[in-house]
């Protein structure tokens, strides 16, 4: 219970939030029932100093837990030069990106590229504002502006003994020229980028004052609940709104397109307990019939088509596997996992014939703004999308954004009228956009000498690209995100070992569940397909799983730099405590290097316990030590949470998982102490947000089978038996 002095979450959300204008998101003040202050000139499209000397910070990248936020502003304010304890952020709108010809870049925030793909212009954008602010102050005092210094938001001329602040000369360098000049600092010079400061979000979310979608209020609003047809590419056949339309607080019942119905209605929860007493008949069409047996049972006929598309290829793989002296052979399988956000899918929009504008979490405000006009009927310019922190994305709140048609939609039904559209988390777990499922056979050869000499992995499965965004597949219609972690080569995720004849190719078998983004995408499978196969091929081999990779990385030394690391930490060779069994794993994700090494047990009864978990991680540069440490631990709780237990299930067409009693994820008890080495090498910037996620399963999964003989290989563990035989 809060004090009267201090108000709960709940408390203060009621009352601060229920007025109009309470909240401003981005620095464009979206309601006309309050005057809005003279604004402040800012000195560039990134930076706003303030006269009381408060340095606001534009953002365009999402913040969902993850600490992009606090991460770009470091890289502002370093090359700014201003005073971290006068920061704080803001969102800028996708339709002010739009209005001054995208002066922000991408606004997607997506597959760890946060802070790595707006390394270079949110720095630039900062040293420019320094520029400007210190060319003010020279053109005041009538010296050459390289006889100026910064330090923490005061420019002073030493030669002379004068000093300004940047809040006073804010406005002079507003009106001047951009530098078309703009050096940037060396890391080695850092003093706010680099260092492990505080999150700038925690305060208000530890006290109430931040806003989520679900929080939002707005004068007038109205809420609504919908259900979507379950099976997708199902329709509504028909409903009867005469059955709810008389139930407290009920204004309309509305079918939403071809698919869905929704009741609007003064609160939520009366909202929701008449769309779920509404009389619907669905016609689920021809996937009605489809279940997880006949989606496995496609998948395995992959697995010895004809046709592939291929990822990786040297030498001669059929002629390796003939001419082997031992071959080695199994098949995996990864299932559809929901991204489960705590915060269920939400938006609030107002329409009117003229404009149309949408409050929501998103992942890429341009993505949603384009999602708000198609659904508005009207010109992306005559709209407008404010971007409220999500309480959780993964992927799910990015490339697709259905639940923002459907508010837009439902709020068409009556014009000008503020509603929240909130699904229940029935309606969140069946209607996901779902990590792919896969199978993959894997078939070494070993030579005589137990050298791994061929290795052909066929993955059978889903593509995302071919279900959401056609056209970045290649022109052959191969899907590039199928072979995360398993390129020949380049800077995002290429695979760590040399082997003198491999083949990597995709049968593409795509069923009707949609799928998405699911934190850290295909790596995560691949990590599992490749690490734990790998063990099985160093087992049959009589080797050290990590002796037998090592002869593998020769030329992959950042791969192998982090795989040493975590066995050094782990204890690999050492003997470990009486019980206790170790597994360890690589890949290269996203940009970085990662390795994991765990130590796990196993009861009689078939228990199993994983004690820690060492992670190594080379994002080659690291903006917030800190916050990479978090991102790893919140990484493995996610992968373990997948790994354990994480699996949809279709029967007639639909997700059968509607809840966390079905759909559980990893609790507090279950959770293994972490240790983080950091280790970047420099050159280059890589993602931390997924990367680790990959190896949590197959560092565990192999000291699973080092503890109990057993090899799982059909995610999630829960359906293997450990018991000792």
């Amino acid at each position: 219970m809060g004090s009267p002095t201090t108000p709960t979450r709940r408390r203060f959300l009621a009352g601060a939030a229920a007025t109009a204008g309470a909240f401003s998101f981005g620095f464009h003040v979206p309601f006309g029932a309050q005057a809005a202050p003279a604004p402040t000139p800012e000195v560039n499209a990134w930076v706003v100093v303030r006269p009381d000397e408060t340095v606001v910070i534009r953002i365009a990248r999402s913040e969902m837990g993850q600490g992009t936020l606090t991460g770009l502003a470091q890289l502002v304010a370093e090359e700014l030069g201003c005073d971290w304890a006068q920061v704080t952020t803001e969102y800028p709108t996708p339709g002010q990106n739009l209005a001054r010809q995208r002066v922000w870049g991408d606004f997607s925030t997506g597959g760890s590229r946060g802070i790595r793909e707006s390394f270079v212009a949110v720095r630039r954008g900062g040293a420019a504002a320094r520029l400007m602010l210190v060319a003010a102050a020279a053109q005041d005092w009538g010296v050459a502006p390289g006889e100026c210094q910064v330090q923490k938001g005061v420019i002073t001329h030493p030669a002379s003994g004068r000093s300004t602040t940047f809040g006073k000369v804010a406005a002079r360098a507003a009106t001047l020229e951009p530098p078309k000049e703009i050096p940037l600092k060396d890391p080695k010079d850092w003093t706010i980028a680099g260092q492990s400061l505080k999150r700038l979000d925690t305060a208000a979310k530890l006290d109430g004052s931040q806003v989520y979608g679900q929080d939002l209020r707005l004068d007038g609003m109205l809420n609504a609940a919908i259900r979507d047809c379950p099976v997708p590419g199902g329709q509504v056949k028909s409903f009867d709104a005469r059955a709810v339309s008389g139930m407290p607080g009920v204004r309309k019942v509305v079918q939403v397109g071809e698919s869905g119905v929704a009741v609007i209605a003064d609160t939520f929860w009366r909202a929701k307990t008449a769309v779920e007493a509404l009389p619907v008949v669905w016609d689920g069409g021809p996937n009605a019939s489809v279940s997880s047996e006949t989606i496995a049972a496609t998948l395995k006929a992959g697995l010895d088509a004809e046709e592939a598309f291929v990822g990786n290829k040297a030498g001669d793989v059929r002629s390796a596997l003939h001419s082997a002296a031992k071959l080695v052979e199994a098949t995996y399988a990864y299932p559809f996992q929901n991204h489960a956000t705590m915060e269920p899918m939400n938006a609030t929009a107002r329409w009117t014939p003229e404009r149309c504008e949408v409050w929501t979490p998103t992942q890429n405000g341009e993505a949603a703004l384009a999602a708000t006009a198609e659904a508005a009927g009207l010109s992306p310019r005559q709209c407008e999308v404010y971007k409220i922190h999500l309480g959780g994305g993964f992927g799910r709140r990015g490339a697709t954004h259905d639940w923002v048609r459907q508010a837009v939609l439902i709020a068409r039904e009556m014009p000008g009228t503020p509603i929240k559209l909130i699904w229940s988390r029935e309606e969140d777990m069946t209607h996901g956009r779902y990590h792919p499922v896969t199978q993959c056979r894997m078939r070494a050869a070993l030579d005589a000498e137990g050298n791994l000499t061929g290795l052909h992995m066929r993955i059978s499965g889903q593509s995302i690209l071919a279900a959401i965004v056609p056209g970045r597949l290649g022109p052959d219609g191969k899907d590039p995100v199928t072979f995360q972690g398993l390129n020949p080569g380049g800077a995002e995720a290429a695979i760590g070992y040399t082997i003198p004849n491999l083949l990597i190719d995709h049968a593409m078998r795509n069923p009707h569940i949609i799928p998405g983004f699911w934190r850290g995408v295909n790596t995560n499978p691949n990590a599992i397909y490749l690490e734990c196969f790998m063990d099985e091929v160093a087992h049959a081999a009589g080797q050290d799983p990590l002796a037998f990779r090592r002869k593998l990385m020769a030329n992959h030394p950042k791969h192998l730099a982090v795989l040493n690391a975590v066995a050094e930490r782990i204890g690999w060779d050492r003997t470990p405590p009486d019980g206790v069994h170790r597994g360890l794993a690589q890949i290269m994700g996203f940009g970085s290097y990662v390795a994991a090494a765990a130590e796990v047990s196993v009861r009689d009864d078939g228990t199993l316990k994983i004690h820690r978990i060492v992670a190594a991680t080379d994002p080659g540069v690291a903006v917030n030590p800190q916050q990479i440490a978090a991102q790893v631990e919140g990484s493995f709780v996610y992968g373990l949470s997948a790994a354990l237990y994480g699996e949809c299930t279709v029967k007639d067409g639909r997700i059968e998982q509607t809840n966390f009693d079905t759909y559980p994820v990893l609790r507090m008890d279950e959770m293994p102490a972490v240790e983080t080495i950091l280790m970047p090498s420099g050159g280059f910037i890589g993602g931390v947000g997924e990367p680790t996620i990959a190896v949590a399963a197959p560092a565990v999964l192999n000291a699973v089978f080092a503890a109990t003989g057993k090899r799982v290989r059909q995610i999630p563990l829960k359906h293997t038996d450990l018991r000792r035989a």
